[in-house]
């Protein structure tokens, strides 16, 4: 059964072109992508020409065409061109929805190109085992790392062989960096900011220099160094070393300098967040006060816990044996203990040793465990009954030093998990019972706020006052600005991590509050998307505060056009630069590699950090045929 399309199908034959399906953030940001970066011939795809972003997608410059179908049938495949098509990107629907259209598509043009939007991504591993020329990728996992660290007040990395790279600001900047990426950082005019800016510093000269004569440059006699610029930014990791003297950091900016600057840098190990088992043991202690309901009951079970120990420490004193007093303690508790026959005390041979205060003491331990056992029954029967239901436990009064994630989608999901495998305490909040989050919250004993209440309310009851960090990525950008701005109303010291898709609301937000990061999930996860549609590896993306740098692997296959270049063909300021090349002979992979002349074989491997333009223009290059 197929569904009725309204769409205009190109009115022209259409081929080498790239399909687009949905019309979510995700397809929008990757529309641009492709058509701005890759300046490719793209057609999407949409259920409602009317809903969501597809009235942008619509104006979008290099859109070839726009086509309605409530879903991705046969028919819808059909119309536009799946069989002349040479890429098709399904970034909409659910994870079966997915794998049935991609599965059709290759049975329509079994030579395509096929990425797909992928939640559960060890069943996209194994579909993509079935497709001729297929990738299963996550948008949530793809960005969830740039907000757990954000929240946490550090940057996120991205694993290369067991060396993990991240971006370090200003007095973070280390000598050993391995590039400069980001300067005349403002964090009020973010449109400032300058990615992979011109090398320059003491080794600009030499860079020049090898640049403009290449293997068969002079050699000037004596190896004077030049003079450095005045008010440069050195960066020795980017070209050959200078021939003496330190090297000098960049450090903070300085007055007068247009800003900040940024640096990749690598860590040996991935960084954790350090919390010391103390704490987690008093957390975990005190969280187990979720189990009494009500402060009536803890005042009931305070008061006769302190009973039963007075008690005991009657029956030790009177005794003077503590074996057997927690013996006769332990059966009074249970109502198991055998009294004492008037007969047996006025012949002097009963069991009490104490005489009348023994009796009494015995007597408390007995009412006090008959308090005991209908508490006990009941917590044991309700917290049953709560997981049988599926329902997630509430914060503790314990909970301490948290982070509260607001909205249980597919980022909320992945954020609140990959804080919790860090040893971070996590409370999570969702209005919607139905949300697909909260089962999967539920099985790693992460609390969670049910409830469609005002804002403030639901952050009282996740225990905002004790927070460190609020991570709001529901779907919608004025919800999370809500959150946002009542979770510092209610904590003006609690950091506070928003998902916004406008870059105007960024801006603002930027300008409004302090101790504060944004990130764009679609903005994040959409490089990757496109890259992967061309056929190339991104390894991971690194946030700059609203800007993107993309950590990617290239192979250099027979007949690619990046045979025969070397450094300074791929570099481009703005655009790409070189972190670490394995030769086709070397098999280790080397950072910083110095050579910059030397070309590239079939074989060899590069990693480099590029923006988006950047990576777009290497998989240009990578794709050409030679001669």
């Amino acid at each position: 059964m197929t569904s009725e399309g309204w769409g205009t199908p190109p009115v022209e034959p259409i081929s080498q072109h790239y399909i687009v399906c949905g019309g979510n953030a995700l397809a929008h940001r990757l529309v641009l992508e492709l058509v701005e970066h890759y300046e490719v011939p793209v057609v999407v795809l949409v259920a409602d020409r009317t809903r969501d972003h597809a009235p942008q997608i619509e104006q979008l410059s290099g859109v070839a065409a726009v086509v309605e179908y409530t879903s991705v049938t046969e028919e819808a495949l059909r119309a536009v061109s799946i069989g002349t098509a040479r890429g098709l990107a399904l970034v909409e629907g659910s994870d079966q929805e997915n794998i049935h259209a991609a599965l059709s598509a290759q049975n329509h043009n079994p030579d395509i190109r096929i990425v797909f939007r992928m939640f559960n991504q060890r069943l996209g591993e194994n579909i993509e085992r079935l497709l001729r020329n297929g990738a299963a990728l996550s948008g949530s996992a793809t960005a969830a790392p740039a907000f757990a660290s954000a929240a946490l007040g550090r940057p996120n990395s991205v694993e290369i062989e067991g060396r993990y790279l991240h971006i370090a600001f200003d007095d973070d900047i280390t000598s050993d960096r391995i590039c400069v990426v980001a300067d005349q950082i403002d964090r009020q005019d973010l449109g400032r900011i300058r990615l992979l800016p011109e090398q320059q510093g003491d080794s600009a000269e030499f860079v020049r220099l090898a640049a403009e004569f290449g293997d068969q440059g002079p050699i000037r006699p004596g190896g004077v160094r030049p003079e450095p610029a005045p008010a440069a930014d050195p960066e020795p990791s980017a070209g050959p070393m200078p021939p003496a003297g330190p090297v000098p950091s960049p450090g903070p900016a300085r007055e007068g300098e247009p800003g900040g600057r940024a640096a990749l840098q690598v860590l040996r190990i991935e960084p954790r967040e350090p919390i010391d088992w103390m704490r987690r043991l008093r957390w975990r202690l005190l969280d187990t006060m979720r189990f009494f309901t009500s402060a009536r009951m803890r005042l009931v079970l305070l008061t006769a816990l302190a009973a039963v120990l007075l008690a005991f420490g009657v029956l030790w004193y009177l005794n003077r044996n503590f074996g057997w007093t927690v013996y006769i303690a332990l059966l009074d508790l249970a109502g198991a203990a055998q009294p004492d026959q008037l007969s047996d005390v006025a012949a002097g041979t009963g069991a009490g040793t104490g005489g009348f205060w023994q009796r009494v003491a015995q007597v408390v331990i007995t009412i006090c465990g008959i308090t005991f056992a209908p508490v006990a029954t009941a917590i044991a029967v309700e917290v049953l009954g709560s997981g049988r239901r599926g329902q997630p436990r509430n914060p503790g009064a314990g909970t301490r030093d948290h982070v509260i994630v607001v909205g249980l989608g597919n980022v909320g999901t992945r954020v609140a998990t990959q804080l919790h495998t860090m040893g971070v305490p996590v409370v999570c909040m969702e209005r919607d019972p139905q949300a697909r989050g909260i089962a999967a919250v539920r099985a790693l004993g992460i609390p969670v706020v049910m409830g469609d209440g005002p804002f403030e309310q639901q952050l009282r009851r996740a225990r905002l006052k004790h927070s460190r960090a609020l991570v709001a990525v529901s779907g919608d950008d004025a919800t999370n600005l809500e959150a946002a701005l009542e979770a510092r109303h209610g904590n003006p010291e609690v950091r506070v991590v928003v998902r916004l898709f406008e870059d105007d609301f960024a801006s603002h937000f930027y300008k409004t509050l302090d101790n504060a990061a944004s990130r764009s999930v679609s903005y994040l996860a959409a490089p990757a998307f496109a890259a992967a549609l061309m056929g190339r590896e991104v390894r991971g993306t690194l946030s700059v505060l609203r800007h993107v740098l993309l950590i990617a692997e290239l192979t250099v296959e027979d007949g690619s056009g990046l045979i025969g270049l070397n450094r300074h063909d791929l570099e481009d300021p703005g655009g790409v630069r070189v972190i670490a090349v394995r030769f086709a002979h070397g098999g280790q992979l080397q950072w910083n590699f110095p050579d910059r002349t030397r070309r590239l074989a079939p074989g060899d491997q590069i990693v480099v950090a590029a923006t988006r333009s950047g990576l777009a223009r290497l998989n240009t290059v990578a794709v050409e045929e030679q001669g």
